[in-house]
């Protein structure tokens, strides 16, 4: 998934560009350190037990903050400093868990939220609790009903956080998902010099957002304005901003940033750049959040703007195309010929299989390019195949580490087992080398969409 910042820019060849990943930037971003407070939990599956590490992680925020998560994919792993970005939980493994608003209660009526151990502990009928101990009968807790689908057993090997366990996924009720700490809708928007284009609202759970204009827009003349044509440097959740391109202006392009510094809600997903597991947020310090909008204007045919989001329910990436010229924007995917009439917008989704690489460029008139990289990651169970044709392999070690922040696995038959340090079920890097996808988008041209697809008896 995504590299967050998309930059857009005037130039003096008319040229709009834009970089960036599946979506744009929208919230929090973070780089994953480690398990942090944890202890065992042991796996029971195929007729084997697996022991693993279950607890905390940390994450350092981008320009400032902490957070702590918990993971949700128990069969996938995480890589040590993978890049994550928050995220709803439609673009995720949680997107079809019917269960999803249970592990939002989990996390807010158990540790960290809840740090009166002695009280927990009291609830649960739990004796006493340590941190590890309460960390893990969470995490414990949390799988139960994130991999549920996948019928996973797994317990606590401590008696008092397997007691924590039990008392929560009893007491679990179903929750709303939480709003994005901040985000800007739509993420793209388009038209003709002259114009105010827009309108990009705001939404946060912040209580003001700055407003950061690029300096390349300033150059050009192009403001960013509230709904009276006032120029705006602040916001709040609900603002309505617009790209202010004067008239005569060559095509061309610009992104507006807000920042806002706010605790991310409790509950929210975060899914990563690479092929490291979905994390669901536990708590959070005072965090720098951003998001970002681009705008593309053009002075005659079709004029087009593009988002992205990654759509697990459809398998694949939506790209949304709005056009706001006079003429139809019109191109070929995977196949079959979409047309967009002036001021009209359609998405289209592109297919993609469960850990598959994709690449995309987008492009289309008054020189507009943009592109769009990640990994889709919507299970709860990595996808089978081999680095060498473009699936998932692991690497894992048989030695026993118990100074490290993991457990051994005990499941294989001379009873060494995998090391499961830092992940929730595998210790493992992935070596992901598939093919990227290229998409090329002009109007009126073909696209070619080179995808590998997996046989259904592909090893993991």
């Amino acid at each position: 998934m995504s590299g967050l910042m998309a930059s857009g820019a005037i130039s003096g060849a008319g040229v709009a560009h834009a970089d960036d990943g599946a979506t744009e930037q929208s919230g929090a971003s973070a780089t994953l350190g480690g398990l942090e407070t944890y202890d065992s939990a042991v796996i029971h599956e195929a007729g084997k037990d697996e022991k693993v590490s279950a607890g905390l992680f940390r994450m350092s925020v981008e320009d400032g903050g902490t957070l702590q998560t918990y993971c949700v994919d128990i069969h996938n792993p995480t890589q040590p400093d993978a890049k994550y970005r928050e995220t709803s939980w439609s673009g995720t493994s949680l997107h079809d868990n019917a269960d999803a608003g249970r592990i939002r209660w989990i996390l807010q009526n158990s540790y960290p939220q809840v740090n009166d151990l002695a009280a927990l502990a009291r609830k649960a009928h739990a004796g006493s609790l340590t941190e590890q101990q309460a960390a893990a009968g969470t995490q414990v807790a949390i799988w139960r009903y994130s991999n549920k689908h996948d019928k996973v057993d797994v317990d606590a090997v401590s008696p008092a956080a397997e007691k924590l366990a039990d008392y929560l996924q009893r007491g679990a009720r179903d929750l709303a998902e939480p709003q994005a700490s901040l985000t800007l809708s739509p993420q793209a928007v388009s038209g003709l010099p002259g114009e105010r284009l827009g309108p990009v609202t705001v939404h946060t759970n912040a209580d003001g957002v700055t407003v950061l204009p690029p300096a390349e827009a300033a150059a050009g003349g192009v403001r960013l304005v509230d709904e009276k044509g006032e120029r705006v440097t602040e916001a709040k959740n609900g603002s309505r901003l617009y790209f202010d391109v004067p008239k005569g202006s060559r095509a061309g392009s610009a992104e507006l940033t807000v920042q806002a510094s706010t605790t991310v809600p409790v509950g929210r997903a975060f899914a990563s750049d690479s092929r490291s597991q979905t994390q669901i947020l536990a708590g959070s310090s005072e965090s720098t959040v951003s998001a970002t909008a681009t705008a593309n204007w053009g002075s005659e045919g079709a004029v087009p703007a593009l988002s992205a989001r990654e759509n697990c329910a459809g398998h694949g990436v939506d790209i949304t195309a709005t056009n706001s010229g006079a003429a139809p924007y019109t191109f070929t995917l995977m196949g079959t010929r979409h047309t967009i009439p002036a001021k009209a917008k359609r998405t289209v989704t592109i297919p993609l299989q469960e850990d598959q690489a994709y690449d995309f460029t987008i492009k289309g008139p008054h020189g507009f390019e943009k592109r769009l990289r990640g990994v889709l990651d919507c299970e709860t169970t990595a996808a089978a195949g081999s680095a060498a044709d473009g699936g998932l392999t692991t690497q894992t070690t048989t030695q026993p580490s118990p100074a490290s922040v993991g457990g051994t696995g005990s499941g294989s038959e001379n009873g060494t087992g995998t090391d499961l340090a830092e992940t929730g079920s595998s210790n493992a890097t992935p070596i992901i080398a598939g093919i990227a996808v290229l998409l090329v988008l002009v109007g009126g041209a073909s696209v070619v969409l080179g995808r590998k697809r997996k046989s259904p008896d592909e090893g993991e």
